[in-house]
């Protein structure tokens, strides 16, 4: 599968449109797109999917390091893959678009907001191509999709300004209707707030979907997977409370997954571990408080069935969960926490984690990456107990992070699958 990065010149400039635009153009063109995201977010990747009718692999090497990249870019189905990038092609403290463009070996397309711009669209270009190697990055930029340009002397000028060695691979209309909604932690879920396919057909008439392809890379061949299957299973939450989950977990997690919806009140399946995701169980507090589920996962614990969380996951299994608006609803009341929603994000970044206890999702003294973003901030009980030391990111308490009890960890943090967290979880059982 080939590919290309499509590298914004700054966040907002609008790289989910033109990814999902680049998607539809080449699905018209005949090709077969496969989604993927640079960095760890989950709610962009909801939108190609539903665009693209696949899962959309998120491409982190802070995450889950450079092979197991390569391995989750090679998971993908289609023939041309379109990495939608984090941020500006250059930004970001552990990872950025580039770092992943140069891990994948995979050509750029500069997605560029040219309203108010002709010839200052191929200075930027060439800007961007330059500062690589300032920044120590072995990547090409080897095109440039105008974001908000029109047609006409518009297009033109555009294509004119660019040297010969950067490809003009065509142009998103200003088109007010493909706007996505947003809410903290981002744009709205694809399944919430899907962009309007015919008006997304529309604006893929003006990309060159052939020159896309033509210019698309294959990366390295990535290492074989190392895990045998366990046999065991992982009985995982999904539903719109639960919703952040990689697709590599599927794909990576040496043994069985059992879905369950809290929100439905389904019973907990029979399983060796239970794993909650983060998602927004702030927005179904009410539902998730008066839902047989959370009991469930409290007896379960209580018996010593291993059950981790992850910041929504966290929440949900906190004694309790007070809304922006001062409502407070009862959880699963696993863990010595209340925790409350706030106005403004109260972390957002890269973490790295040392274990200074031996749990079910690591020994005494390994090590976890992952990332961390939400609005919540717990307060926990003066005994409360903690597996992790924070050595990069802000955790639960600025210093800590990963309550536990019983076998039950939750943190804050994400982690990708394709560094065994959630074989460890189920091992020996």
């Amino acid at each position: 599968m080939k590919g290309v990065v499509l590298g914004g010149t700054a966040s907002g400039v609008g790289k989910t449109v033109a990814a999902m635009a680049t998607m539809r153009a080449l699905d018209a063109a005949g090709y077969d797109p496969q989604p993927a995201k640079a960095g760890p977010d989950f709610i962009d990747p909801s939108h190609h999917a539903a665009v693209a009718d696949r899962p959309s692999r998120s491409l982190d090497p802070w995450l889950a390091g450079e092979e197991g990249t390569r391995r989750t870019y090679h998971r993908g189905e289609g023939d041309v893959c379109v990495v939608e990038g984090m941020m500006g092609l250059y930004d970001g403290t552990k990872v950025s678009t580039a770092r992943v463009a140069e891990v994948l070996d995979l050509p750029v397309v500069l997605v560029v907001d040219a309203k108010a711009g002709m010839q200052s669209v191929g200075a930027t270009a060439l800007g961007f191509r330059a500062y690589a190697a300032h920044a120590g990055v072995d990547i090409d930029v080897a095109g440039v999709l105008a974001q908000r340009a029109h047609g006409g002397r518009h297009a033109d000028g555009i294509r004119e300004a660019l040297p010969e060695d950067i490809a003009y691979l065509g142009r998103i209309p200003p088109t007010p209707d493909l706007s996505i909604p947003d809410r903290h932690l981002g744009l709205e879920m694809g399944s919430e707030s899907p962009v309007d396919t015919g008006t997304l057909d529309d604006a893929a008439e003006h990309i060159d979907a052939d020159a896309i392809a033509a210019i698309a890379r294959e990366p390295p061949t990535a290492a074989p997977e190392t895990a045998p299957d366990s046999g065991a299973t992982l009985a995982v939450a999904s539903d719109a409370a639960f919703c952040f989950r990689y697709p590599s977990l599927r794909d990576r997690f040496a043994g069985r997954i059992e879905s369950f919806s809290p929100l439905a009140g389904d019973p907990v399946p029979d399983a060796d571990a239970v794993y909650l995701p983060g998602g927004y169980p702030e927005l179904h507090a009410e539902a998730l408080s008066a839902s047989a589920t959370l009991d469930d996962i409290a007896d379960r614990a209580a018996d010593g069935l291993p059950v981790y969380g992850e910041c929504g996951g966290l929440m949900a299994l906190s004694e309790s969960l007070t809304t922006v608006d001062g409502d407070t609803y009862g959880m699963a009341g696993v863990l010595p926490a209340t925790v409350e929603m706030r106005e403004r994000y109260q972390a957002l970044d890269h973490v790295e984690l040392r274990a200074t206890r031996e749990t079910p999702v690591g020994a005494t003294g390994s090590r976890r990456r992952g990332h961390e973003f939400h609005y919540s901030a717990a307060t926990v009980d003066g005994d409360a107990r903690f597996a992790f030391d924070v050595e990069r990111g802000d955790g639960i308490d600025g210093d800590r992070d990963g309550l536990t009890e019983y076998a039950t960890v939750a943190t804050y943090c994400h982690v990708h699958p394709e560094r065994g967290a959630f074989d460890a979880l189920v091992a020996d059982r």
